[in-house]
């Protein structure tokens, strides 16, 4: 009898389905096309499923990825510039250590079709931002890097001021193919998605801002192990081809440069 009882649970138990995890991933622009990529992978590899929510790392719109996470939305990990993941470890919602994922260059776009303005040396990225009727950024990362820091550090903030435009929450792409703004920028893997605009190249050395971006578990996660597991498949080279294919860098082999 004992044997009959447990060759059934047995049968019971080989028949009942493995309970699929699910992982709510909160990411910034920057990484969200490698996100995007690698989930079905993922998802492939693991059986679990990412819900994935798009948000800016910085910022106070509504979609802003402090401001989900402070009006209680639930989530499991944060993907996001560094240095919006940082606060958020500071503010209690994200717990450390924090993981570099990758680094991303600003790039900047123009209209499809439009003449491509020099970028190559500081001198002409200069020139090309003196003459451009309208400049956008985004109201994340990047964008709060240009308005507060760049223009200042190239002797033009008080020119560019009256014709920048800061966007929020939507890709700056959109502006520049609608032709809006003349001149784009924002993080190089947000730009290559968007169609209707050229890339015209990233930013030369000095005006140049690279950017980590990294992971952290959300400290109200109901899965922080499956986060970590995510985390650290992320890191893993075999999906570095897929990240460098958005335009960013593993952060590893960034931090061997």
């Amino acid at each position: 009898m004992r044997w009959k009882i447990t060759f059934t649970v047995l049968v019971l138990l080989a028949a009942s389905p493995v309970q699929a995890a699910e992982l709510t991933v909160m990411t910034s622009g920057a990484f969200t096309q490698a996100m995007k990529d690698l989930a079905p992978v993922y998802e492939k590899q693991t059986h679990n499923h990412i819900n994935l929510v798009f948000g800016s790392s910085i910022g106070t719109t509504p979609t802003a990825i402090p401001v989900r996470l402070a009006h209680g939305e639930k989530a499991d990990l944060v993907i996001a510039g560094r240095v919006g993941v940082d606060a958020l470890v500071a503010k209690g919602l994200v717990a450390p250590p924090v993981t570099d994922l990758v680094q991303s260059p600003i790039a900047m776009a123009v209209k499809a079709g439009a003449k491509l303005p020099d970028i190559s040396t500081v001198a002409a990225f200069k020139k090309t931002l003196l003459a451009a009727k309208s400049v956008a950024y985004s109201d994340s990362v990047s964008g709060v890097y240009i308005q507060n820091e760049m223009y200042k550090d190239l002797g033009i903030e008080a020119q560019m001021a009256p014709k920048s435009h800061m966007i929020p929450a939507t890709p700056v792409g959109l502006n520049v193919a609608g032709g809006e703004m003349e001149l784009g920028f924002q993080q190089l893997a947000e730009l290559k998605p968007v169609p209707g605009i050229t890339i015209v190249g990233v930013l030369p050395d000095g005006p140049q801002r690279l950017t980590f971006f990294a992971a952290g578990v959300v400290k109200a996660s109901a899965n922080p192990g499956g986060a970590k597991a995510l985390i650290a498949w992320l890191t893993s080279p075999s999906q570095f081809a897929a990240i460098r294919n958005t335009g960013l860098t593993p952060a590893v082999e960034a931090k061997k440069k």
